[in-house]
Order: structure tokens, then sequence, then C-alpha cells
């Protein structure tokens, strides 16, 4: 899809439908994840795929919404903040590289035909039992990853005047 029309058309999906998401399509959204540029090209972060089927009960507990779990993949985004690319003044970049790499996964993802939807709003400890994360890993994002059952809505933005500045604030 042209470039344009992809970031205008890819929208947060909250309604699935549980057809499976072939092999190479999820290849080829890793690799695009993968791809994404991170600070001092560290890469400190982990993508852990998650089959949805049989563990509907156990994701509940990171995220309750039923639509989190009915298509076949949920995807985990962590970082490695140990790991990151650390600025003079202290400010750690590793959920700075996980926000790009999500933002190259749910494109795409949204490129394929398939849809996403940004969960912050997590129980990480759940989140920590349930992938056994080690205490150097921590959950930044999660999304599910399926077939949209749903249609895009109008999206409602800030008039571009509103939001950016020119040579200073």
């Amino acid at each position: 899809m042209e470039f344009d029309r992809l970031i205008r058309e890819r929208h947060s999906v909250r309604s699935y439908l549980p057809n499976p998401v072939e092999e190479e399509k999820l290849r080829k959204i890793l690799e695009a994840a993968v791809l994404a540029p991170t600070a001092a090209n560290r890469q400190a972060f982990r993508l852990i795929v998650i089959a949805t089927a049989g563990r509907e009960d156990e994701l509940k507990r990171i995220y309750p919404k039923a639509w989190f779990t009915r298509p076949p993949y949920v995807i985990c985004a962590c970082s490695l903040p140990a790991e990151a690319w650390t600025r003079k003044d202290g400010k750690n970049y590793s959920d700075v590289d996980v926000a790009i790499v999500m933002d190259h996964l749910i494109l795409a993802a949204a490129d394929r035909g398939l849809g996403t939807c940004w969960v912050g709003a997590f129980d990480a400890e759940a989140a920590r039992e349930v992938l056994n994360l080690p205490d150097n890993v921590e959950p930044v994002a999660f999304t599910p990853l399926g077939y949209p059952a749903d249609e895009p809505v109008a999206k409602k933005r800030k008039n571009l005047d509103e939001l950016v500045k020119s040579e200073t604030w």
C-alpha cells in the first residue's frame, strides 16, 4: 500500500476474526519490526509472539478485554533498559526504541491487511508472571494481531498548526 494511504487508513482494531495469520505474513511483520531504528543501534528490545489459542484465560490476566485474545496472536514488546543507549543527562531510550519498533510492526501489519491495537493499560505484574519475564526485561506494550472484523472510524486529530512549531516554541 502507498505510505500516505497506509498511515491514514491504519486504525486501532478492537474486533477480530478468528482466522489464522499466514506464517509468511507474520514473519514479514516481525522482520519490519527488527529493521526499526534504535538509539545507537543497540536493539535493546525483544518481541514475544504469543499464540492465543488455549491461553485466553492467562492472557486475560494481562488485559481483560475479550477482543484482546480473539485474534490468533498477541505480541508483547519488551525493553532491556540495561542494554539501551542512555543520553548524557541520564535519559534511557529503551521505551523510545520499543515505540519505534511497535510503530514499524503495526504499520507492516496494516500493510498486509492485518489489524493491531496498541495496548499500554495492561497489568505489568501479570505480564511478568504469564510470560516468565526475567528481572532485566520490561514489558512496554502489547498488541493483538489478526484480521479485523471492524471498519475504521474517522480519526480525530488536532490541526497541524496546533501541534507543529517553527524554529522555537
